[in-house]
């Protein structure tokens, strides 16, 4: 059973949002291929997913309070990645189009409810799905399936026990019952008149051991693999033209919206478990001595809204980078209120804001992975190979570039609480030095090319040296010939081509002396244009040059 003392607690209200970033496969058709997402708009009508309207289209759909708020929130170059940009009236180009948003997000029909059954034999719990959504990214071959679930009245223990079970592509591992270790025991995703869609499989060891030994890559349960559907994992044979690819391991990152009676009553046990959720099972002890633990307000916490006064406010903050959690006063108007409250912040500003700690991390770690593979891939003996590493990192080079300058950015908004919080999450996620990694990547490949470049433009030129040098001779010995200074012109073919050997012998050896006494030459031209010695010491060098010679 679970080591908690939290079953006191009831949890009013429960909402999760999951974040699943993955990696897209560049689509195979050449030339200019169209975006992924285009591809996934281009669905029939058995199609489930449809791409959601601009709320910035006047007319199109109501722009509320909320909307308006969440956008304020976030500093201007925030909002142009965020919502795109209208049409200047003063553009360098009249055909200047308007600046969409560089998201563009897809909405799933059809799933309405997820059914979960913790562990065997629990109660199952059904949660309602808010929305599921796939986000996608101009530029960056990344994508995100965000999932949001609520519930009310959920017991404490059970909230952290949901929050740490599920959310897992798929197990690590499998207990002495032939469970997946760390997974939901059993997990259904259910239609509006409760049709069960799809179940987990964590517990078919036979497929994630066979799939794993084929492709050295591990398996997607199956109730992940429906929801992205028409989206196909990679590495399988199934055919598909939208793929993808894992980008880290299999824990999804999650954002928590916790409401409880009285937030002050729970003990500081609880307040780690909850907070680190992504990291702690619910049934291990508590590593008292771990620094997480020891250092877990100064880490993780943020308490600016924590007043622990009957007056409040009592909120509190927890992110460990892999979760954002929010716990608050049920019975406080403010944190539930769904249009001005804290719930209305979690939903728009928070998961903005938590999306865009986790897109720069994933499309930092793709970066990487594409560089990887080029060096995988390269064959210094071909030059093929040699052509086909170059381009790839000069396109590399072009996406980072495009991606630090329109994504990437340390300042998301002036409300200091907001940036406190994104810097905190970016800061556990170490996106700074992944940065800075995958940038020195970058410049070393760069480097290397470059070198490279500048070797063989080296070899041609000496090769270009040697070719002029040798054809001097000819030249030099023609020239001679032709200044009619031997009157020869009517002699024996015979004694005019002695004449030219003879010319061609003189010159070849004058040629191959300058070349043996090439260096000091060099030198002793310098000492011939350095204006500030005498003409004597100019020429006395000179001539030091030919008696080294005849020595």
């Amino acid at each position: 059973m679970m080591t908690t003392t939290a079953s006191d607690h009831t949890v009013r209200h429960f909402r999760e949002v999951l974040f699943w970033p993955v990696q897209l496969m560049p689509l195979g058709n050449g030339g200019n291929p169209q975006p992924h997402w285009k591809l996934l708009a281009q669905g029939g009508e058995d199609n489930p997913w449809r791409r959601l309207e601009d709320r910035f289209q006047a007319g199109k759909l109501d722009f509320e309070e909320r909307h308006y708020k969440e956008f304020v929130t976030f500093l201007p170059y925030v909002q142009r990645f965020i919502y795109g940009e209208s049409h200047s009236h003063v553009a360098y180009d009249a055909d200047d189009p308007l600046g969409e948003s560089a998201i563009k997000i897809f909405r799933r029909r059809g799933v309405s409810a997820l059914r979960l059954e913790l562990r065997e034999g629990d109660t199952p719990v059904t949660l309602t799905v808010e929305h599921i959504e796939l986000w996608f990214f101009d530029d960056i071959n990344v994508a995100f399936l965000k999932v949001e679930l609520s519930v009310d009245d959920l017991p404490f223990y059970v909230a952290c026990d949901l929050l740490y079970r599920f959310g897992r592509a798929y197990p690590t591992g499998w207990d002495s019952d032939g469970h997946g270790k760390h997974n939901a025991h059993r997990a259904e995703w259910l239609s509006s008149d409760g049709t069960v869609l799809a179940v987990s499989d964590s517990a078919n060891q036979e497929k994630f051991l066979s799939y794993t030994r084929r492709h050295r890559s591990p398996g997607i349960c199956a109730h992940w693999d429906f929801l992205l559907r028409p989206l196909v994992l990679d590495p399988s044979e199934e055919a598909g033209n939208l793929r993808y690819r894992q980008i880290e391991y299999h824990r999804m990152p999650l954002m928590a919206f916790l409401a409880v009676d009285n937030p002050r009553s729970v003990s500081r046990e609880d307040w780690l478990r909850l907070g680190m959720v992504a990291t702690l099972h619910p049934d291990e002890a508590l590593p008292t001595h771990d620094p997480d633990v020891t250092e877990f307000e100064s880490r993780y916490c943020y308490d600016r809204f924590w007043t622990d006064t009957e007056a409040g406010p009592n909120t509190r903050f927890f992110c460990t980078g892999r979760a954002f959690i929010i716990v608050g006063d049920a019975h406080a108007d403010y944190f539930h209120d769904r249009k001005r409250g804290i719930l209305a912040q979690f939903r728009h500003q928070y998961v903005l804001l938590f999306m865009i700690t986790h897109f720069h991390r994933a499309s930092l770690l793709v970066f990487s992975d594409r560089m990887v593979d080029a060096v995988h891939d390269l064959d210094i003996h071909t030059p093929q190979s040699i052509s086909r590493f170059r381009r790839r990192i000069y396109a590399g080079f072009e996406a980072f570039l495009r991606f630090t300058h329109r994504y990437w950015f340390h300042e998301l908004s002036e409300r200091s609480h907001v940036q406190a919080l994104y810097r905190m999450c970016s800061e556990h996620l170490g996106n700074d030095v992944l940065y800075q990694d995958v940038k020195e990547e970058l410049r070393d490949m760069s480097q290397y090319l470059d070198s490279n470049a500048q070797r063989q433009q080296s070899t041609t030129i000496v090769r270009l040296t040697v070719v002029t040098t040798f054809s001097m001779v000819g030249t030099v010995a023609t020239g001679l010939l032709g200044m009619n200074l031997l009157a020869e012109a009517e002699a024996p073919i015979s004694t005019r081509l002695t004449y030219f050997f003879i010319t061609t012998l003189i010159t070849a050896l004058l040629m191959l002396l300058a070349i043996l006494k090439s260096k000091q030459l060099s030198d002793a031209m310098d000492v011939l244009a350095d204006d500030q010695k005498s003409l004597r010491t100019r020429l006395s060098t000179l001539g030091k040059v030919w008696k080294r010679s005849l020595h």
